[in-house]
């Protein structure tokens, strides 16, 4: 293996591997989305125990393999623990996982991907806003940060004035201030029709996660 490397991520996923090994997808600033494997993750006295569930935010030291990371060490600054509590919002935040490791790409720099992430499960779990709202505003912006956005849907005559405007604002304003508006029953569900559409046209992939979601939200 080659020299250890300490990365900023957040762990999209956690499945079993081996008997008491845990293969984790993390998605980090550094090197994008990447396979870690933790040895002994699943054994009840590990140290990995608590540090390898899906959320979990912080800085990984890893040594790299010829196809994988093994996980040497995890320092962990938010576990986003009150979506445990919280079954519904749990189901939003999952699909945020799922989507950011559906535009993940190992060798690439995902710090932007990884920052809205970020703050856009903080939202879920301040309650200040709408549910709804949020995955509309990390949907967008998502695709927006990865090119696949069209850009000309804030410039739709068929749109009202203010969910244009609330588009150009979502595709445009600093991450730090993106979460800083609400908007109308109405508007939402005019903005979320068209999100809706927009997914399904420009990718290729069916999330489990959105199954389970609208399952629970309908």
């Amino acid at each position: 293996m080659t020299q250890g490397e300490e990365l900023t991520g957040m762990v999209l996923l956690a499945a079993p591997s081996g008997d008491y090994d845990r293969r984790l997808i993390l998605l980090t600033k550094e090197r994008g989305k990447i396979t870690v494997f933790a040895r002994g993750a699943r054994k009840p006295t590990s140290s990995f125990l608590a540090v390898t569930s899906p959320f979990c935010f912080g800085r990984f030291s890893v040594f790299a393999g010829r196809t994988a990371y093994t996980l040497v060490n995890a320092e962990i600054s938010d576990y986003f623990s009150p979506l445990k509590e919280d079954y519904v919002g749990a189901c939003y935040g999952f699909f945020f996982l799922e989507f950011a490791s559906y535009y993940g790409r190992e060798n690439l720099d995902a710090g932007e991907m990884l920052n809205l992430l970020y703050v856009s499960l903080k939202a879920l779990v301040s309650k200040q806003f709408p549910n709804p709202l949020v995955r509309l505003v990390y949907e967008t912006r998502l695709m927006v940060i990865n090119g696949e956005y069209p850009q000309d849907t804030a410039d739709d005559p068929a749109l009202s004035q203010t969910a244009r405007y609330a588009l150009r604002f979502m595709i445009t304003v600093p991450l730090r201030s993106l979460y800083s508006f609400t908007l109308s029953d109405e508007v939402l569900g005019e903005l979320v029709r068209v999100q809706n559409g927009i997914r399904k046209r420009y990718t290729d992939s069916h999330f489990k996660s959105l199954d389970i979601l609208e399952a629970m939200t309908d």
